[in-house]
């Protein structure tokens, strides 16, 4: 038995969330958010702006330079 493993045999979507809802869940503005990150501005500045720890605005930052604005990826 063979499998075709070709184009759309994976789902279009991943287990991870886009970093939309991961602001969303935290409280914090993901356009303001983008904004913050596109200008450089300093992550202690961000923390305290959205009210949020910043191990949060850590692993938000980190979750971007990573997956981007979103982590959708499919085999299609």
């Amino acid at each position: 038995m063979t499998y075709d493993y070709g184009k759309g045999s994976y789902p279009p979507w991943s287990r991870i969330p886009g970093l939309n809802e991961m602001c969303e869940e935290t409280g914090v503005d993901f356009d303001s958010f983008i904004e913050d990150l596109k200008i450089g501005a300093n992550l202690d500045d961000i923390a305290a702006k959205y009210e949020v720890s910043m191990d949060t605005i850590s692993l938000l930052q980190q979750h971007f330079m990573k997956y981007g604005l979103s982590s959708v990826m499919g085999g299609d």
